[in-house]
């Protein structure tokens, strides 16, 4: 039996969440950008111990912001992976904002949140020490190379099954 895992990402217009996804379910980065509207799903199998895992991907519109929790889109979710652009200071403001709304209305679902395109250069640091994020693990990311991808997407289905979600 496949365990099904509802994992939404959350993020900025632009941060790489398309990106992301699709580098883990078709391992491939797509240079035409093509703007998500509403919400896109994909699926990918993983294999976490003795259980198999399907990570149901949401990838929503950066458009949302914290309006995507009033959709029912967010119904269900079992994580999220909230996603900034290194190269974007300003975005990791708002990963911040939309973990803690994340928690907020799923407390005790995991969220992680992820610094893509690292391969760009860094953002600020000073960002990066700004309540809660200094308190978290900000892992660094890069859709274009791969860096870090599968990992993201493996702890986030370990912390679901530890969980029990």
């Amino acid at each position: 039996m496949i365990r099904p895992a509802k994992i939404m990402l959350l993020g900025d217009i632009a941060v790489g969440k398309t990106s992301l996804a699709k580098r883990l379910v078709f391992d491939r980065f797509d240079t035409d950008y093509k703007t998500t509207i509403g919400v896109n799903v994909l699926s990918h199998e993983t294999l976490v111990g003795d259980e198999k895992m399907r990570l149901v991907i949401w990838d929503t519109d950066g458009d949302f912001s914290h309006a995507i929790f009033k959709t029912t889109y967010i119904v269900g979710a079992s994580g999220a992976i909230v996603v900034a652009d290194a190269s974007r200071p300003a975005t990791i403001e708002k990963m911040a904002a939309l973990m803690e709304a994340f928690e907020e209305r799923f407390p005790g679902r995991p969220v992680s949140a992820v610094l893509n395109k690292c391969d760009l250069g860094a953002a600020d640091p000073a960002a990066l020490e700004r309540p809660p994020l200094r308190f978290r693990e900000l892992v660094r990311a890069s859709a274009l190379t791969g860096e870090g991808v599968a990992a993201i997407f493996g702890d986030m289905a370990k912390s679901i099954l530890r969980r029990g979600l």
